[in-house]
């Protein structure tokens, strides 16, 4: 592991100060439209043109890292996203936050795009799991990090605004000074809804699903917390424990993953996403029962995400994962984008408790779905089935590809052992 940290230690520097930026944002979006007086629709709008941004730039980037390379397009886009954090407070309108939002998450998903593709040229057959492993705890790391900064000054200032895009600034210089331009490269077709729902129509629901719970958790979560009558020093304590516990239970779930019927996991997780989405809801009065719910909550998403695309790969042949990786990818966008939209409504129409029900409802829509598919098919059984891969939502459709291509590799080397394939922890 020392090995692969450094062969890519600047790499994963770099975007872990990306991350922190982007955390910081994300969360004094909430903090700082609360006190300019935005409505909560207003907010789930600025929030969902994030999400419209990032898919753009998922499907965009490519083709402008092919016409001109990896160094132009990630110092261009870096360029974008340091000014696009600095004018926030300049521009203090619904109207332009939105069209900033949509700027700051097209390049941040080219960002990823690039860095990931290095990351993937970097590693060998041996080391992609561990590398992406790497990359993944560097990017929720960031963010559990970035709360802590939103204490350093005033959310009805400069600096909280300044201060990311310092830290955004920063990161690419470790990262263009060391890497080496990468061949050229590609990313596969995503395969369509409709192929998607006939392979695996839980994988494919269970995404579009989740795009909604992740998005709200991401963007709208600042927002209710301020409403809530929590100060900032609460409300990155609470959005810090949504992302500890993504990063905390990812492994248990993933380890579970292997080691039972994937449909049930799904159901369960499920469940306790559900539950924590409820306590949130019914014991808003208690900070500490707050953080709980919140820990929970985030520990079933993210996990939950990297379930959905095993269980997918469990029913598809070799040579559709990388189509079908983009393709889950594309869905959980579609549900990202709409997810904040509703959560303002609810919000709107209930008060700030809408957040909860919202996640409430979605987890237990999931659950439900996973239950009636069960009656539908036999489960694969689980000596049969691929590894874990455990990547986070908030990864381009590079790294599930490179996580795809670790799976693949896993699975041959199982073959090859007489045991079976899903035996080992994903990236």
């Amino acid at each position: 592991m020392l090995g692969v940290l450094a062969s890519v230690w600047a790499l994963l520097l770099g975007m872990a100060l990306i991350m922190i930026g982007n955390g910081m944002q994300a969360t004094l979006m909430g903090v700082r439209g609360g006190i300019e007086g935005f409505s909560t629709l207003e907010m789930s709008i600025v929030t969902s043109a994030y999400f419209v941004g990032f898919l753009a730039g998922s499907r965009l980037a490519p083709e402008f890292i092919r016409r001109v390379g990896h160094v132009r397009v990630f110092a261009a886009l870096g360029s974008f996203i340091s000014a696009g954090l600095i004018a926030f407070p300049l521009l203090a309108e619904p109207w332009a936050w939105t069209l900033l939002r949509v700027l700051v998450g097209f390049c941040l998903s080219g960002v990823y795009v690039t860095a990931e593709s290095w990351l993937n040229n970097a590693a060998t057959n041996a080391t992609r799991g561990k590398a992406l492993s790497a990359y993944m705890i560097a990017q929720m790391s960031g963010l559990i990090a970035a709360q802590g900064l939103m204490n350093l000054g005033d959310a009805s200032g400069f600096v909280l605004f300044v201060l990311p895009s310092i830290l955004v600034s920063l990161s690419f210089a470790p990262i263009l000074l060391s890497v080496t331009p990468t061949p050229p490269f590609g990313t596969a077709k995503p395969m369509s809804l409709r192929q998607l729902l006939s392979h695996s129509p839980l994988g494919a629901v269970g995404m579009l699903i989740l795009g909604g719970v992740f998005a709200a958790q991401f963007g709208m979560a600042s927002v209710y917390a301020t409403q809530a009558g929590l100060g900032v020093g609460q409300v990155s304590a609470f959005v810090a424990a949504i992302f500890t516990g993504s990063l905390v239970l990812q492994y248990p779930v993933g380890w579970l993953s292997d080691r039972m019927d994937r449909r049930v996991l799904i159901l369960a997780v499920g469940v306790l996403g559900a539950l924590a989405a409820v306590g949130g809801f019914v014991l808003a009065t208690s900070f500490a029962a707050l953080l709980g719910a919140a820990f929970l909550m985030g520990g079933m998403a993210n996990p939950l995400y990297s379930l959905l695309i095993a269980y997918t790969n469990d029913y598809l042949e070799v040579e559709d994962m990388p189509a079908a990786s983009g393709g889950l990818v594309f869905i959980y966008g579609l549900g990202a984008i709409a997810g904040p939209l509703v959560t303002g409504q609810l919000m709107d129409m209930i008060g700030p408790e809408g957040f909860w029900l919202f996640i409430a409802v979605l987890f237990g829509a999931i659950a439900g779905y996973a239950v009636w598919r069960m009656t539908r098919r036999p489960g694969v059984p689980v000596d049969e089935t691929g590894a874990y891969l455990g990547v986070v939502p908030t990864a381009s459709p590079v790294a599930v590809e490179a996580a795809q291509e670790w799976y693949i590799d896993a699975a041959d080397e199982a073959g090859e052992e007489g045991g079976p394939a899903g035996t080992g922890q994903g990236a």
